[in-house]
């Protein structure tokens, strides 16, 4: 049952439709559906123009880290269950097979309403609070999946992993389950709060500069000389797989109180959580519409599929939400999401500072940058809430007290009043 905060809510029974049992054929999102997952930069702009053909590259609006757009991408064929299954991509069998397996290391993080949240945003907002999972985000479910599925040969090698915090601790966290070595590569500016995480796990760290070391180069440098497995923090089908159970277990929440929603929204930077989510989506009969959500300047995901070509994001654009920094989508990760991803959000800082300070006024979650990207999005109007079900995950409350502080002071500073 979600935890409602203002007031209690009852448990009605409901039977599953999404249990396991034939796969239904997924369904293509309807053009309509599909433009009502979020509203276009120019309202009276039809983004969907009859004249653009479906393999054209849409061209996007200028987006800077002062302004927020959204961007409903061109109508493409889905994968069909045989063509996943043929590019080795997790199908939904898999993705219910890793969540089951999984069930008794991860903490089921609740799936949270708030009717207060509902009445002021007129529809029905479900909150995937992954902020509580071990190591206080998602990627640990990612990380340990990849790990349970190594051999031991390899775990007793040791695994080395890039990343700016929270792959670093889930990655770090999932190796000390299995008593495999670690090393993490981490950006020196990265929080203090994901550092001393990442050490409080046991494992090593290798610092790099963001702006001009190569992490890839690094990393593989020391797997190389060290015998260690690169385990990506996106670009790999195991930890695609460990972030799509998320997606299985919040549908399967929902579904246990009769909801199903219209659309979902997940934060977005290498993509890992977005493939799994739309890998997860794609085969159910009336498939949610997925909305990624990126900051403003580090949109490359949505550059990426409406360009139909990996690009990576411009030089020295800062943004607060470091986790979701990343310079170019992976390319697995972008495969996928090229085919499953239905419109990109991007928002700027001061939106995600409101979205914390609205998580933390709403439903006492402490929330980092990146992982309140989603509901972000929300807060902003580019995914209206009024009449429909959004549901959106929160992915991760790493984030240093004085961040967090200021965050909440300047968003209360623009509004002017409490919120």
């Amino acid at each position: 049952m979600p935890f409602d905060p203002d007031r209690p809510t009852s448990t009605t029974a409901a039977s599953s439709a999404y249990a396991p049992g034939p796969k239904p054929a997924a369904r293509p999102l309807s053009a309509a559906a599909r433009a009502r997952a979020g509203v276009p930069l120019e309202p009276a702009l039809n983004l969907w123009g009859g004249l653009r053909r479906p393999e054209e590259a849409v061209d996007l609006p200028v987006i800077d880290a002062d302004r927020a757009s959204t961007v409903i991408l061109p109508p493409r064929a889905r994968p069909s269950l045989q063509q996943i299954q043929a590019s080795n991509w997790p199908t939904l069998s898999v993705l219910r097979r890793t969540w089951i397996r999984m069930r008794s290391s991860m903490i089921e993080t609740p799936l949270l309403r708030s009717a207060r949240v509902d009445a002021e945003l007129g529809g029905r907002l479900l909150v995937k609070a992954e902020v509580l999972q071990h190591t206080g985000s998602f990627k640990y479910r990612g990380a340990y999946n990849r790990l349970e599925l190594m051999s031991p040969e390899m775990r007793a090698r040791g695994v080395v992993g890039y990343s700016s915090g929270n792959h670093a601790q889930g990655l770090a966290a999932a190796a000390r389950e299995f008593g495999a070595p670690a090393v993490i590569v981490m950006p020196a500016d990265a929080p203090r709060t994901k550092i001393e995480g990442v050490l409080a796990y046991g494992a090593e760290i290798v610092f790099y500069d963001r702006l001009s070391d190569d992490r890839v180069g690094i990393t593989r440098r020391i797997g190389a000389e060290r015998g260690m497995t690169v385990v990506s923090a996106y670009d790999d089908r195991d930890v695609i797989a460990g972030q799509g159970s998320i997606a299985v277990e919040m549908l399967d929440q929902a579904e246990s109180l009769g909801q199903r929603p219209d659309v979902v929204v997940v934060p977005c930077g290498g993509g890992g959580l977005a493939a799994g989510t739309g890998l997860c989506l794609q085969a159910l009969p009336d498939r949610p519409a997925l909305v990624i959500a990126e900051p403003a300047g580090h949109d490359d995901t949505a550059r990426s599929i409406a360009e139909g070509r990996r690009i990576g994001n411009a030089p020295g654009v800062r943004t607060i939400c470091d986790a979701l920094a990343t310079p170019i989508p992976g390319a697995l990760t972008f495969a996928i999401n090229a085919q499953v991803v239905d419109a990109a959000v991007a928002v700027t800082d001061a939106d995600v500072a409101r979205a914390m300070l609205y998580a933390f006024a709403r439903f006492k979650l402490v929330e980092e940058p990146g992982g309140a990207a989603a509901l972000a999005a929300v807060l902003a109007g580019r995914v209206p809430v009024a009449g429909r079900t959004v549901m959106v995950v929160l992915t991760g409350g790493n984030v240093d007290p004085d961040t967090f502080a200021k965050a909440l002071t300047e968003a209360q500073a623009d509004r002017g009043q409490p919120i």
